[in-house]
């Protein structure tokens, strides 16, 4: 028999089979938590259970720690349920939308990153926060999440990232297959990393490889809402040549109140610039975390590191916003 879930505090419900995924069972019945990696890693799904008993396939512990799971914390991409469930979840945006769009153009932006612009159907428009990701979903009904590298347009265009992942399924066709006009299906928006508007602190942004596309959403949002605050961006990255938007980044820093500083972890010979993990270029430079706002993107051992390293230097736990990318395993 199935058992049932209740969602606090939106007080939805819905049913879970045995060995289903909570995330499966939900979005089976068009209930629209939040995930990204669907493999443990990312914590994107992260919730707490309130009553009754869950248990996990498998995850990673930098995105469900030992403590957080004694404190009831589960991630429900990877959690079986073991009987009915109160789970307490914030969902976000419960109005994700699942529409056609059409691939309008496609750019080859580095050796390992090709930039995508889906264009909606005429009078449909995609109602999101810059930050926020979208799921494509693909022929067999498997989804892949990538974040919109770009703040909301008057042309409705959707700006994607794709990094070429060895086997991985959709990277690989688009990346050798797709062409302009081909159809994809999207879902979305989702996700909780966006711009605070309200706040009055500068802001430090750090992004790791194609993290830089929802952290180029969140500058191009402040730069479109008039935002006079101070922007640091650090963006970490193997090598130069992974500097795949550096003429754009570039044009920001020529602005006033913006300074940005690429790490590089494996130099080239002849690199001038900085070398390391991007956190500890950032822990280096700045002496008072707490002043700032913190946005992180990119892989999740990086955002891991760098939320644990810089609320041990004293960032408030409410200044720092983080979005973890990872492959999702088939």
């Amino acid at each position: 028999m199935p058992y049932k879930v209740e969602l606090k505090p939106s007080e939805q419900s819905f049913d879970v089979d045995a060995g289903e995924s909570i995330v499966d069972a939900a979005h089976r019945q068009n209930i629209q938590l939040p995930y990204s990696c669907r493999d443990g890693s990312c914590g994107t799904c992260k919730g707490k259970v309130v009553g009754g008993e869950v248990k996990h396939d498998h995850y990673s512990v930098q995105a469900l720690s030992e403590a957080e799971l004694k404190a009831g914390m589960a991630l429900f991409c990877q959690a079986r349920a073991c009987s009915d469930l109160v789970l307490e979840v914030d969902l976000n945006n419960p109005d994700i939308q699942r529409l056609p769009s059409r691939v309008d153009k496609i750019d080859h932006l580095a050796h390992d990153v090709m930039r995508l612009f889906l264009k909606l159907p005429a009078g449909k428009k995609l109602n999101y926060i810059a930050g926020q990701y979208i799921d494509i979903i693909m022929s067999d009904g498997r989804h892949r999440t990538y974040s919109i590298a770009g703040a909301p347009r008057d042309d409705g265009m959707i700006e994607l990232h794709i990094r070429n992942v060895e086997g991985g399924r959709f990277s690989d066709f688009v990346f050798h297959h797709l062409e302009q006009k081909t159809i994809l299906r999207i879902e979305g928006p989702m996700g909780a990393f966006y711009l605070r508007q309200d706040s009055t602190r500068p802001m430090l942004l750090v992004a790791g490889g194609t993290g830089l596309a929802p952290i180029k959403a969140i500058v191009e949002a402040a730069q479109q809402a008039g935002n006079t605050r101070e922007i640091i961006l650090y963006w970490g990255v193997r090598s130069r040549r992974d500097l795949y938007f550096q003429e754009t980044v570039e044009q920001w820093a020529e602005r006033e109140q913006f300074t940005y500083i690429p790490v590089l972890s494996e130099p080239d010979e002849g690199w001038q610039g900085r070398t390391g993990y991007v956190h500890e270029a950032v822990l280096a430079d700045i002496d008072s975390l707490a002043q700032y706002d913190v946005y992180a993107a990119g892989p999740p051992i990086m955002v891991s590191s760098a939320r644990t390293s810089f609320l041990e230097a004293g960032l408030p736990k409410t200044q720092i916003f983080h979005d973890a990318f990872e492959w999702a395993l088939d």
